[in-house]
């Protein structure tokens, strides 16, 4: 598996562009082929959305997609709606298909109306623009932004030849349940909608629904993934299981990286659980404690959190045969072996202190009650995150 520059633009068959003069931003994907998606599960789901998933349903295929930042078009009722399929149309007019084959995304603030004259008087420029170029890509990232500081994109080449790249946004109201705030997903092979459907939803639970920023469910949480066939390669499915989920994984750990006002990326590795449930309920327990997040912060030895998160988080639990150590991939430190602490001097404590510095925090938990492992990541909770979310519409 080769990593790739250039993000979607790396696939055969896609072009984008995108703007964001300020606040509002407008980005265009142009990309023909069968394709699938995974959205919220929040109850309250807004607009885009709807229209995306019954676009998918009709069809099982997507020609091209519009978002917008800074206006999340949700809790909007039936105008709400209204507002999306104009979206859709107009887009559908500049390129000349039929509007059922657009798909629609929007982020940004909740339960306000939807400029849809600005999107109409500012199509024009991003139509005109679009690219295969890296640029296309970047583009078409930074438009999408709200409080993220920087794009996020991916791509890799499997030994087959084909192509899979992804562009991502998402900061913060992070905890997806089957997707995340936006991810837009593409490969050049050749595959079946009922295919990219099972694939997308397996690889999306191993990794953007392994990721917490602050606990929150986005109403607009959406990732597609369309193929485009211009490789004309029909792929190995498990080579492209494997494709996919490496590009997933790693959109879902800069999402992570970028929440609001973190200063670190915390890996919560947790194996020995008795299923891979419970696996994944001790590893988000774990990267959404804000005790947790808060000690990592502020470099505070205070790892009792930790096992407390465990113990909390509805799993399978037995006191007496937990493991726990931290580690910044290169120095670790050991605090607890098979329910006994390992150490608490001073030296201890300064050795760990010192690695909950570091830019990437790893945290390794045993359960020693089975065999099943997961891995969820998460970020810090600083005084910007209060900041920026005190003052985000403001």
């Amino acid at each position: 598996m080769k990593v790739m520059d250039g993000g979607i633009c790396s696939v055969k068959g896609v072009r984008s562009y995108g703007i964001k003069p300020g606040k509002m931003g407008l980005a265009v994907i142009v990309a023909e082929g069968n394709a699938a998606g995974v959205f919220t599960r929040n109850k309250v789901i807004a607009a885009p959305l709807i229209v995306t998933r019954d676009a998918l349903e009709k069809n099982g295929k997507l020609a091209a997609i519009i978002a917008n930042s800074g206006n999340a078009n949700a809790f909007t009722g039936e105008e709400g709606l209204a507002d999306a399929r104009e979206m859709a149309s107009i887009l559908a007019g500049k390129l000349g298909v039929d509007s059922d084959l657009i798909g629609v995304a929007s982020t940004g603030v909740i339960g306000r109306k939807l400029d849809v004259g600005w999107i109409d008087d500012n199509i024009d420029e991003v139509v005109c623009s679009l690219t295969s170029s890296p640029q296309g890509n970047s583009k078409a990232a930074r438009a999408i932004m709200t409080t993220d500081t920087v794009p996020k994109m991916a791509a890799v080449e499997l030994s087959s030849g084909i192509c899979i790249g992804g562009i991502a946004k998402g900061s913060g109201m992070i905890e997806p349940n089957m997707g995340t705030m936006l991810g837009f997903v593409y490969t050049d092979a050749e595959v079946d909608s009922d295919v990219l459907d099972s694939c997308l939803k397996k690889a999306v639970d191993k990794t953007f629904n392994m990721i917490v920023v602050d606990g929150d469910t986005s109403t607009n949480d959406m990732v597609l993934l369309t193929a485009t066939g211009a490789s004309e390669v029909r792929p190995d499915i498990d080579e492209f299981q494997q494709g996919l989920e490496s590009i997933l994984t790693d959109l879902a750990k800069q999402i992570a990286k970028d929440g609001e006002g973190a200063t670190r990326l915390i890996e919560a590795q947790v194996r020995g659980a008795v299923s891979l449930e419970d696996a994944r309920l001790v590893a988000k327990a774990i990267v959404r404690s804000p005790l947790v997040k808060s000690a990592i912060f502020g470099k505070d030895p205070n790892w009792g959190r930790v096992v407390a998160a465990a113990g909390y988080s509805g799993a399978d639990v037995d006191q007496t045969k937990i493991s726990l150590a931290f580690s910044n991939g290169s120095d670790s430190a050991v605090l607890v072996d098979n329910g006994k602490i390992i150490s608490e001097d001073i030296e201890m404590l300064g050795k760990l202190s010192s690695i909950m510095g570091s830019p990437e925090v790893i945290i390794r938990v045993n359960l020693d009650v089975g065999d099943s492992s997961a891995t969820a990541w998460g970020c810090d909770l600083t005084y910007d995150y209060v900041r920026i979310n005190a003052e985000y519409t403001t």
